[in-house]
């Protein structure tokens, strides 16, 4: 039996992980799907205060409060960035780091960093109307499909800024956990994550995948991404 604790992205919630935590636990393993402090069911908790320390700390207690070592953690889109965080902290109870189509910073990098000054600047602006929140994204720019769409869009929430501003300490290269596998979604609606993926590809250290579909792989293709999440479990 492996531990899988999948971490969800930007403005959404564990109930993204919901097909994929079903077929996991019924192949036989142990499946966490933790919501980030202000986000999903934890939106009352809002403020423009959390940052990425603040998520990061979040996942950290899951593995403490919960005993969990030799996990598979995984991250989707901005759960790269506290995946990584939390590799940082506690790479020694980590099997491998499982990324879904999504940021994979380096030694002091944040979300902004990564994305580019056009994208940084819209965030920014978005947040200085919104009292330092950044409103969810609609599905269709990230080619959810049609079916999932309309739910994504009315149960994801507003994201805080800070969360997007705030580097982590130990980039991924750098922490202590020698497996890394990085999904790269071919129809994820942009190139959020094309910088990412090309520099992994061909990594010695990176096994690397692509699925033809949408951002939100868990959603457009749970079985293929279970698949793979279940290779994982074989190491």
């Amino acid at each position: 039996m492996a531990k899988f604790v999948l971490v969800h992205g930007a403005f959404q919630g564990g109930w993204v992980y919901a097909r994929v935590a079903r077929l996991l636990r019924e192949a036989g393993h142990e499946v966490y799907t933790p919501t980030l402090t202000g986000l999903g069911e934890r939106s009352h908790l809002a403020h423009q205060a959390i940052n990425l320390d603040t998520h990061i700390q979040d996942i950290v207690s899951v593995f403490r409060h919960e005993e969990i070592s030799d996990a598979i953690l995984c991250g989707h889109s901005y759960g790269g960035m506290v995946i990584t965080g939390v590799a940082g902290e506690i790479g020694e109870r980590i099997r491998t780091l499982f990324y879904i189509d999504a940021y994979a910073p380096a030694d002091g990098q944040s979300l902004l960093d990564i994305t580019g000054a056009e994208t940084a600047l819209a965030f920014l602006e978005q947040a200085r109307q919104s009292g330092g929140m950044i409103p969810p994204i609609p599905a269709e720019i990230f080619n959810v499909n049609k079916e999932d769409a309309p739910r994504v869009d009315a149960m994801s929430v507003a994201q805080p800024l800070a969360t997007f501003v705030q580097g982590v300490r130990t980039g991924v290269e750098s922490n202590s956990v020698a497996n890394r596998t990085y999904v790269f979604a071919t129809a994820n609606g942009g190139d959020w994550f094309v910088s990412t993926h090309s520099r992994l590809k061909g990594h010695p250290k990176w096994k690397m995948h692509t699925i033809e579909c949408g951002h939100s792989i868990m959603l457009d293709r749970p079985h293929e991404l279970t698949s793979l999440l279940l290779q994982e479990a074989t190491w």
